[in-house]
């Protein structure tokens, strides 16, 4: 087809015309000038506009939305400080690999470069950040260019994408072809190709190991090698550890489940780390989180480690073995390879439980972290106290597969992992890498866009919420009915508890005032209730799951509670910080 048959579209139609075409059906961002012509043409195209308070909503809003729909994300900002608030959302996509594609107005091209009222150069303060961007200064590159940026935020290691347009592109006109503009397919790194010789050196690894563990991290969720890894655990009887963000990714009802490892990760995980002779991981990159004291590290245990990003091999953690590519793929070849593994007792029945799982059992005690839930109520309210009856009330009403909780970050967000049993693929959304406090509210606003059928819920504390707290506006202009639990110390929680434990209890700026979160909610036109004691959380979380509109609750729990475990910078991983004996929360029966 030649250009003179295609239909002559501005480039601001175009950009429009290329995201329906790339099936993107909603949007969240920001006018301003230097991007009002695109606004000025998306009334011609069915796609949904959420108007955020904050751009920094924005990108989050398109990062919940990714993660919870495993596609791709888009927000849209103007020029300037339009697009410099993006900027946190992006580093936060960038290092959780999530897929979006931040558009951005930029000033006409006759003046760039000329410090022209709103102009920054967003591609350069954004290069560090994104999987790659671009600045478009034509109209008849605009839907090549886009059609690219989803193409690289979605394959291979996920990322963030900017697409920098000027205004006068947007104004211009230029033929419309969508499949001409298609990129070029996606060629693989040369690297992304498992060796059949480092194939048969993982096997035999995988043969000799007596002390297993898998790490199991985001990479599973991003690849869909949920049943791959099951079936990986199962064959071989390996107990499989947790990364924050691969919780979901193996059911923690799953026998061979442990829990989340590493800084605030269960002490029993730990230890089986510590302990194991091989590491198998999975789609994770050894955050330091994770690993504590490096040179302390799992010291008897061979590493075999297989992912996407040929960068991340041997960045942290030297390894043994490396397979580079797609966890789902390596795993399906690696499966009929491997004999199933069972130990067979003098009766000649066979056993699916191994020595090795029963010492890793055996280090959990009578009694797990998530048995609170069972020690009597002594008057005062805690946070996991709050996070347990969320799960428990959500199990109760058969709604467990269908809830999705978004987390701000600190310490709330350490007792989720901990007490809330995460199932479901995509079941927790919370910034990882960057640890972005403001992130659960415009996070969960897109969860909720992409899922309109789930329960969402927003577990965020006092400080963090405060942050974009401008988005309730946002959700009510929506009608969005999603859930808040704000879990109110009076601290800056995480800090605070950093501060008693290495320096000398001295709070320095770590108290927070406050609003009345539910009356700041009601000026919203949203609906909330204040809870102070244990007997009335169940209740509270049933009325507003089922209240049919967004809901409140400012959990007003104790002040000075702390996360436990505890690995305190530079000590290895089993040298945790346990939870003082007389605390009234006890970890494990053996602190008693």
């Amino acid at each position: 087809m030649s250009a003179d048959t295609n239909p002559q579209l501005t480039g601001s139609e175009i950009l429009w015309a290329t995201l329906v075409g790339e099936g993107v059906t909603t949007v969240f961002g920001y006018p301003g000038g230097a991007i009002l012509p695109a606004y000025d043409a998306l009334r011609k195209f069915p796609i949904h506009h959420v108007l955020v308070r904050h751009e920094q909503g924005a990108a989050h809003m398109a990062d919940g939305y990714a993660r919870a729909s495993g596609k791709v994300g888009v927000c849209i900002a103007t020029s300037g400080p339009g697009a410099t608030n993006l900027v946190t959302g992006i580093a936060t996509a960038m290092l959780d690999s999530i897929p979006i594609i931040a558009i951005t107005g930029q000033v006409s091209s006759k003046v760039l470069g000329t410090d022209a009222f709103q102009e920054i150069d967003i591609t350069g303060i954004t290069l560090p950040i994104t999987k790659h961007n671009y600045l478009v200064t034509r109209a008849e590159d605009i839907a090549a260019t886009l059609r690219e940026a989803f193409q690289i935020a979605a394959e291979g290691r996920p990322g963030p994408v900017l697409v920098d347009i000027t205004k006068d592109a947007q104004q211009a006109t230029a033929p419309f072809d969508f499949a001409a503009a298609a990129p070029a397919p996606h060629r693989p790194h040369p690297m992304l190709r498992a060796e059949s010789s480092t194939i048969r050196e993982a096997i035999a690894l995988i043969k000799q190991a007596t002390r297993p563990v898998i790490l199991a991290g985001h990479g599973v969720l991003e690849s869909g090698a949920r049943e791959q890894v099951i079936a990986f655990a199962e064959r071989q009887q390996v107990p499989v550890a947790s990364t924050l963000l691969g919780l979901g990714a193996f059911p923690t009802y799953h026998p061979l489940s442990l829990g989340m490892m590493g800084m605030h990760g269960e002490s029993w995980v730990n230890q089986a780390i510590q302990q194991s002779d091989l590491l198998l991981a999975f789609g994770m990159r050894f955050d330091d989180r994770v690993t504590g004291n490096l040179a302390h590290y799992a010291p008897g245990a061979k590493k075999i480690h297989i992912d996407i990003d040929p960068s991340e091999v041997n960045k942290n953690v030297k390894v043994d073995v490396a397979l580079i590519g797609d966890l789902k793929e390596i795993l399906e070849v690696l499966l009929p390879l491997l004999p199933r593994k069972t130990t067979q007792p003098a009766t000649g029945n066979l056993q699916p439980a191994t020595s090795w799982i029963s010492e890793v059992n055996a280090l959990k005690g009578d009694a797990a972290v998530r048995d609170i839930i069972n020690l009597p109520d002594n008057g005062h309210l805690y946070a996991a106290h709050v996070i347990n009856d969320i799960w428990s009330e959500a199990l109760a009403a058969k709604r467990l597969p269908q809830t999705i909780i978004v987390t701000d970050v600190g310490q709330h967000q350490m007792w989720e992992a901990q007490y809330y049993k995460h199932d479901a693929e995509r079941s927790l959304i919370t910034s990882g890498g960057l640890g972005t406090m403001g992130f659960a509210l415009p996070a969960a606003i897109g969860a909720k866009a992409a899922c309109p059928e789930k329960d969402v819920w927003v577990i965020a504390g006092d400080g963090g919420f405060q942050m974009t707290a401008a988005e309730l506006s946002t959700i009510q202009q929506e009608g969005l009915a999603i859930n808040i639990a704000v879990i109110n110390n009076g601290f800056l929680g995480m800090v605070r508890q950093w501060q008693e434990a290495f320096y000398d209890k001295n709070y320095a700026a770590s108290p927070i005032l406050s609003p009345d979160f539910v009356k700041l909610a009601a000026a919203h036109g949203i609906a909330g209730a204040h809870v102070s004691q244990r007997k009335d959380v169940i209740p509270t979380v049933t009325e507003a799951r089922t209240s049919g509109k967004a809901f409140l609750i400012d959990f007003q729990v104790e002040k000075e509670d702390g996360v436990y475990p505890m690995i305190a910078p530079g000590a290895a991983l089993h040298e945790m910080v346990r939870r003082p004996q007389h605390d009234p929360l006890l970890e494990t029966a053996e602190d008693e």
